[in-house]
């Protein structure tokens, strides 16, 4: 039932992707409402393909590549899926649901071979620091393609299309700010439970491995984000470029470091946050 599932998730994704591109190019706007119907049908069956998973290994799927990238493409599906209903932007589909197969892709090019947890992944702060990086990840995905919303209605200025179905400057500016602000609190969680579990796993807080230093690098970005804006009132166009390139942060960190680099998070291509 897991595959077939998994399978149905990403025809349906494909579709919901394939939709918001027809509204956006064409400008027809039911195709935008063929796309949120797609993506909600696609959750549901992504939530059974993980509920099946966590069944057949008896545990929460948290524990591999396969398993963190299907519950990080679900995260960004769930975080899109609460801001569309809570917004109304019908555009903002066309920019999460490229994002949501980059990630669902990633997640079906790896092993989905069930293996016995390592003793090192046998703690009770793998459920803390893996789910708190699915949210944190899923939150600034969002705060990503806001952005890249605003950078495309300050291109697009005078086109009445674009000035009906992305919101004004200010609307996006505040949600990608408040997306950020709450990736950040979850990405500490992130970083300071697996700082504890890895105390308890390797007798280290720390070991600067190439995960470990990424995820820090990360955080220092998004926390430069919140001090200028705060501090400085830094926001607007210089604010939107800086989500985007953080959030290209984040992808090198979870895929480029997963892919490129190799230490104490790349056992055996186990854990991989």
């Amino acid at each position: 039932m897991e595959n077939y599932s998994f399978i149905a998730t990403l025809i349906l994704y494909s579709l919901s992707m394939v939709a918001y591109f027809i509204f956006f190019m064409y400008r027809k706007e039911k195709y935008a409402n063929y796309g949120i119907m797609l993506i909600m049908a696609g959750v549901a069956f992504h939530t059974i393909s993980l509920f099946s998973r966590s069944v057949q290994a008896s545990r929460l799927p948290l524990s591999n590549q396969y398993e963190f990238a299907t519950s990080f493409a679900w995260g960004i599906s769930v975080s899109f899926i609460a801001f569309e209903k809570k917004y109304k932007f019908k555009a903002l589909g066309t920019f999460v649901t490229p994002l949501i197969l980059l990630v669902a892709f990633y997640a079906a090019m790896q092993s989905r071979e069930i293996r016995p947890l390592m003793p090192a992944l046998q703690s009770r702060w793998i459920v803390l620091h893996v789910s708190t990086a699915i949210f944190s990840y899923g939150a600034f995905a969002v705060a990503c393609a806001v952005s890249f919303m605003y950078l495309i209605r300050d291109y697009f200025k005078n086109d009445p299309f674009i000035m009906k179905y992305i919101p004004d400057f200010k609307v996006l500016d505040n949600i990608s700010y408040r997306a950020i602000a709450l990736g950040l609190v979850m990405l500490t969680v992130v970083i300071v439970s697996g700082a504890i579990w890895a105390e308890k796993a390797w007798g280290r807080y720390w070991q600067w491995d190439p995960k470990e230093t990424w995820s820090f690098i990360t955080w220092v970005i998004y926390a430069i984000y919140l001090h200028v804006r705060l501090s400085r009132g830094w926001k607007n166009k210089k604010a939107a470029i800086f989500a985007v390139l953080g959030f290209i942060a984040i992808l090198f960190t979870y895929i480029g470091v997963n892919t490129l680099l190799s230490g104490y998070h790349s056992y055996a291509t186990i854990l991989l946050i």
